[in-house]
């Protein structure tokens, strides 16, 4: 088995698209272990393929279990309430009911925790509110502090994480909305219970598509609307409080609305463009190395941002000046320079394995070609990683 340092207690569902990453010493070695769970079948042992974040058609992304979550409230160190779908922790809504909710609820803890919520996605939009106390959030490498009445708002392609590393004293409210996109291009689709107008619901999305500000200042009016549909979700049994939880979401949103009305964000067309998707691909090849070991191909990229080959690799070239193999293995190419300085017990064989070439000889010969030398001399030479 490859060196890994990427790990997760995760599950798997066809319901559910966001992923939990936990790092070890060593952020160079990379791949992915995971045991994979579903309703009707249950598997363990390691995953062939990291699904990269985009990758929806034909294939289920793993999902994270919030088992940090789930052991605090098996110790009685925190309340949780929550109605859910799927397998995120909580009592189930009835099948069938309220469609694309796949959680609502709080957790309450009054003392400091030996847990967090590492960096993940969702596979709806996100909002929380932070009622009382202070809590670190992070979306990708920003990071924030959070004081009572704070809101937040990510999107399913934003990695987000709870905690620095763990959970402070406070009350936290959320809600995770499926809205049918999974990259920055869709068009969004409201559930049917929406109540909001169309109007309305075009506004809510577009604003939202068009700025990534994920932290807000919320107002008196969602912080009651909040505290109100908690104690719908406490009373609820079996969908008993349905009507009233579908009541405070709709005014939530529309609270929403008016806040982000108010504070006139600027907003950017070009977060919505295909571009834009495109742009998000190539930064997590970058940003995450385990997906270089992943046989790519160029139908497969342009499948992963959910456009044709034509226009992929035409934004591709646009963007980086390069076709998108070439892209690819110049990422490896530069993942693999890295190892060759910082991991010295990774042999060569395994450096190429690692970086997603299909041999030794191969990756070789590319090495050469990018620094002028074989991969054992550069490793020889070069006491620091290389600046190309």
């Amino acid at each position: 088995m490859r060196p890994a340092s990427w790990f997760g207690a995760m599950s798997i569902s066809h319901s559910i698209l966001s992923y939990v990453l936990l790092r070890n010493s060593n952020p160079l070695l990379t791949s992915c272990r995971v045991i994979a769970f579903s309703r009707r079948i249950s598997h363990k042992g390691p995953m062939r393929r990291k699904i990269p974040i985009f990758k929806t058609r034909g294939e289920s992304y793993v999902a994270d279990s919030c088992q940090p979550l789930v052991d605090a409230v098996a110790r009685g160190s925190v309340q949780l309430q929550a109605l859910v779908h799927g397998h995120y922790p909580g009592r189930l809504l009835p099948s069938g009911v309220l469609p694309g909710l796949k959680t609502v609820g709080y957790w309450s803890a009054t003392e400091h925790q030996d847990w967090g919520l590492p960096m993940h996605l969702n596979e709806g939009i996100e909002i929380t509110f932070l009622e009382s106390g202070r809590l670190s959030f992070s979306v990708g490498a920003t990071s924030y502090t959070l004081l009572p009445n704070s809101l937040t708002v990510t999107r399913p392609w934003q990695s987000h994480r709870v905690g620095d590393p763990s959970v402070a004293p406070g009350k936290l409210h959320w809600l995770i909305l499926d809205v049918g996109v999974r990259r920055p291009n869709q068009e969004w689709t409201w559930p049917n219970w929406i109540m909001l107008s169309a109007t309305d619901r075009k506004e809510l999305a577009s604003i939202l598509r068009q700025t990534q500000q994920p932290v807000w200042k919320g107002s008196g009016e969602i912080r009651h609307c909040v505290r109100s549909m908690s104690l719908a979700i406490e009373a609820d049994r079996e969908g008993s409080s349905v009507s009233a939880i579908t009541i405070r979401i709709n005014e939530l949103l529309m609270l929403l609305l008016d806040l982000l009305k108010s504070r006139k964000p600027r907003l950017d067309e070009g977060l919505t463009s295909s571009r834009a998707s495109v742009q998000m691909f190539l930064d997590d090849l970058v940003l995450h190395p385990e997906h270089l070991s992943l046989e790519w191909t160029v139908e497969e990229m342009a499948e992963s941002c959910g456009l044709g080959v034509t226009q992929f690799v035409y934004i591709v070239n646009q963007l980086t000046n390069m076709a998108p193999a070439h892209f690819l293995s110049h990422c490896r190419l530069d993942h693999a320079s890295k190892l060759l300085c910082h991991a010295a017990a990774t042999s060569v064989t395994d450096v190429a394995q690692i970086c997603g070439f299909s041999s030794s000889q191969y990756f070789a010969n590319a090495f050469r070609k990018r620094f002028g030398c074989t991969p054992t001399e550069f490793r020889r030479t070069r006491g620091v990683c290389p600046s190309q």
